[in-house]
């Protein structure tokens, strides 16, 4: 029983990859041109998030959201847990309401296809290179700075333990926050393991099924200026380890 439920992730993964991989050249052409001119950045935010629509249906996994407050639309900084490589597909989709670009590390920039995508458009974390740190972060606030959101993934990575358990959160989007006077958003991705794992491991879990996620209550901007950034990454380790019980 258990090969054949193995058999079944590996004919699922090989779908969901297959899928990527012939939408993402389909639509090379025009996110490469929208991501590569700065006035389209806009038409290539909602071209991803149509991508990501379409991916989601195709693969069987309609969102499921928790709200704890309405939260209005503006630019912030949000943190999520990250357990899996769908949470990348899902996220354009599960924030369409909220403008945004990735902080990410910049191996990204070696993955085909991807990288095109993301060098003119997210803004990649060199480690180590002080030079290109303040450059990052002088890109981050710019983007903040025009209204855009910024999706920070705190733990650096996708774990390497049994995952949904979180790695400790690094500093960079808290000390963002604050000097930049702005809010955050955290927000749990409940199951994006479960709806597809490491995909070099083909015989663990990928499946149909509800994309679940939870929208925690806004740290407010007051908040963020009278906590420390200890403080603001302890709580919202908290909370997003809070929506994975």
């Amino acid at each position: 029983m258990k090969l054949i439920v193995g058999l079944f992730y590996f004919v699922y993964k090989l779908y969901v990859m297959v899928l990527f991989v012939v939408t993402a050249v389909i639509l090379f052409p025009f996110l490469t041109l929208s991501t590569a001119i700065k006035p389209l950045h806009k038409v290539a935010f909602y071209l991803f998030g149509f991508w990501s629509i379409f991916f989601r249906i195709c693969v069987l996994w309609p969102p499921k959201v928790r709200y704890h407050e309405k939260i209005k639309r503006g630019a912030y900084i949000i943190v999520a847990n990250h357990a899996s490589y769908g949470d990348i597909f899902l996220t354009p989709s599960v924030l369409i309401r909220f403008p945004h670009v990735f902080l990410g590390k910049s191996e990204i920039l070696s993955y085909p296809i991807i990288k095109y995508y993301f060098k003119n458009y997210n803004i990649p974390v060199f480690r180590g290179d002080k030079s290109k740190t303040a450059k990052t972060m002088a890109l981050a606030k710019e983007k903040l700075a025009h209204g855009w959101s910024i999706v920070i993934f705190p733990e650096g990575g996708i774990p390497d333990h049994e995952r949904p358990q979180m790695l400790p959160f690094k500093d960079g989007a808290f000390r963002l926050a604050k000097e930049t006077n702005t809010p955050i958003l955290p927000v749990t991705y409940v199951n994006h393991c479960q709806l597809f794992s490491d995909p070099l491991h083909w015989l663990q879990s990928c499946r149909p099924g509800f994309a679940k996620q939870v929208f925690h209550p806004v740290i407010t901007v007051e908040e963020v200026q009278q906590k420390t950034v200890e403080e603001l990454k302890e709580k919202c380790f908290q909370l997003i380890a809070s929506g994975l019980k």
